[in-house]
């Protein structure tokens, strides 16, 4: 599934052709992907004009004009693709292949910038949904997120008292999507090595017994945000084919420390370990035994 840094990749791809354009023609060819489309879906968007193309967590939140957001998700597969002026492009390909555009691309967007956006997902494990702005705290996907890792308010304070007493694993409490939200498996794994913390020590050991942050607290927020910045920076991680909307590979994968990296050599200086794999709750975790504590 793609993580933020991805699903920022695919925001960043977006803005220019939907920002500030109407949506000429929406066409739904199917009723369902994840969950079912509204049964007004197309009705309630066309006309609408984009006053903004979001982000929080792993969502896409486009503002729309009527006083909608129109919230995506590109579940396992999704990805959306660009045509303007005879030329496509394909800002967040994840996990298969498109050598067949069309016979999945199950919302199109003919916007009035010329651009024409079709989402494609061969896994219909993506989700749309339309609510008004004023309900967007309440709304159920979004209401229990934390806070995104690279705003204002995740800190260290923050990180130590969302995992205060907290009994699990280091790994799991960044999972968490509700600790902090937008953190998946790859970016955890870089981030821990980068900190030198190790994915099994518990997640309350960043606290005191008063709540208050461990110096490794401070090293931990400022590898997540360092790691986060540098994919964006790269255009993401392509494990398969997830593509910038320039149409180039994501390079982030190049720059990995850790993660699939089992039995290579621990990068960090002077450490002579090797990286591992284990299985923490059914996700493959990639670290250094030696120098991760």
């Amino acid at each position: 599934m793609p993580e933020l840094p991805e699903v920022e990749t695919v925001r960043r791809g977006l803005a220019p052709v939907m920002e500030g354009a109407r949506f000429d023609k929406v066409v739904a060819h199917r009723g369902d992907l994840r969950w079912p489309l509204p049964k007004d879906f197309a009705q309630r968007v066309e006309g609408t004009t984009v006053t903004g193309v979001g982000r929080r967590a792993k969502y896409l939140l486009v503002d729309l004009s009527s006083g909608d957001v129109l919230l995506m998700h590109l579940g396992m597969s999704g990805s959306f693709r660009v045509a303007q002026d005879g030329q496509a492009s394909t800002p967040g390909a994840f996990h298969y292949a498109r050598s067949d555009f069309g016979a999945h691309d199950h919302v199109v967007f003919r916007m009035s910038s010329g651009a024409t956006v079709a989402f494609n997902d061969p896994r219909r494990f993506g989700c749309m949904k339309l609510f008004p702005r004023e309900m967007l705290d309440a709304e159920p996907l979004l209401r229990a997120l934390g806070p995104e890792p690279l705003g204002n308010a995740f800190d260290a304070a923050m990180l130590a008292q969302a995992c205060h007493g907290k009994r699990t694993n280091l790994k799991a409490a960044l999972l968490d999507q509700r600790v902090v939200a937008g953190l998946g498996n790859i970016y955890v794994c870089e981030a821990l090595n980068r900190s030198l913390l190790s994915p099994k020590r518990m997640a309350s050991t960043l606290a005191t017994r008063s709540g208050t942050p461990q110096p490794r607290t401070e090293t931990l927020v400022d590898a997540i945000r360092a790691v986060l910045n540098s994919a964006i920076e790269a255009g993401g991680s392509s494990l398969r084919d997830h593509r910038q909307t320039s149409g180039e590979l994501g390079y982030f994968q190049h720059h990995f420390r850790v993660y699939d990296r089992e039995g290579k050599p621990c990068p960090t200086r002077g450490c002579k370990g090797t990286i591992k794999r284990i299985v923490q709750s059914g996700r493959s975790t990639f670290f250094c035994a030696v120098c991760q504590k």
